[in-house]
């Protein structure tokens, strides 16, 4: 039997070893991770897809992508045939966004964030107080390992002013109640995934196991 070939994208500075404990039977499928190349010069969105899909090889590919993971591969999907398009903890439109983001690109707030704090997690780390937040911070170190300031700088703008306003019909949408970045309240049409919030591709990830392939091939 053929193998159906699934690729992953992760979220915005993460690195692909946030799909570590995504596991699909290997009978059946056959898993790609994609990981983020810096941006070219003043490089929009469209183009760093297109960049992008050329990674993907294999031909009628499932794509799934989280978070900004997954608005790049519903700008992927553009340049490819693709079987799936799946994103998990993502938006189908900016109309999806919370209030927040849309006041961050009415006023160009989203300039002023101080990116280059992701260079210092480490830092962090050692001034931290309190067994939560070192944990929390440990996870930064581990999986956002995308801490380029020019990359980050770029991939926030391009989150805030993406301008897709009409959903790709073919999007499949999987989405935790209590996301915290994408507040389950502003969205629509999606599969729910109860008590999972923004990092559930961590969290749940058992959810993900058990229902992935069947998702896939329906």
């Amino acid at each position: 039997m053929e193998k159906i070939h699934v690729y992953f994208m992760p979220g915005l500075a993460a690195s692909s070893l946030i799909f570590e404990r995504i596991e699909l039977p290997k009978d059946q499928f056959e898993i790609h991770l994609l990981d983020w190349e810096l941006p070219l010069v003043n490089e929009t969105l469209t183009h760093y897809a297109e960049r992008i899909s050329k990674l993907v090889t294999e031909p009628n590919p499932v794509l799934i992508g989280v978070s900004f993971g997954g608005v790049l591969v519903q700008e992927m999907a553009r340049f490819l045939k693709v079987r799936k398009l799946i994103i998990i903890s993502s938006v189908k439109t900016n109309l999806e966004v919370p209030l927040r983001m849309k006041f961050a690109k009415s006023t160009k707030a989203y300039k002023l964030l101080p990116t280059s704090w992701l260079h210092n997690v480490e830092l962090l780390a050692k001034y931290s107080f309190g067994d939560a937040i070192k944990k929390r911070l440990k996870l930064y170190e581990k999986y956002l390992s995308i801490r380029d300031k020019v990359y980050l700088d770029w991939a926030i703008e391009q989150m805030i002013l993406w301008d897709r306003t009409e959903p790709d019909r073919n999007v499949v949408h999987i989405h935790g109640t209590l996301d915290e970045v994408f507040p389950v309240k502003n969205i629509n049409d999606y599969i729910a995934v109860p008590g999972g919030t923004h990092i559930m591709i961590l969290s749940k990830f058992r959810w993900m196991n058990e229902n992935l392939p069947r998702i896939i091939l329906e």
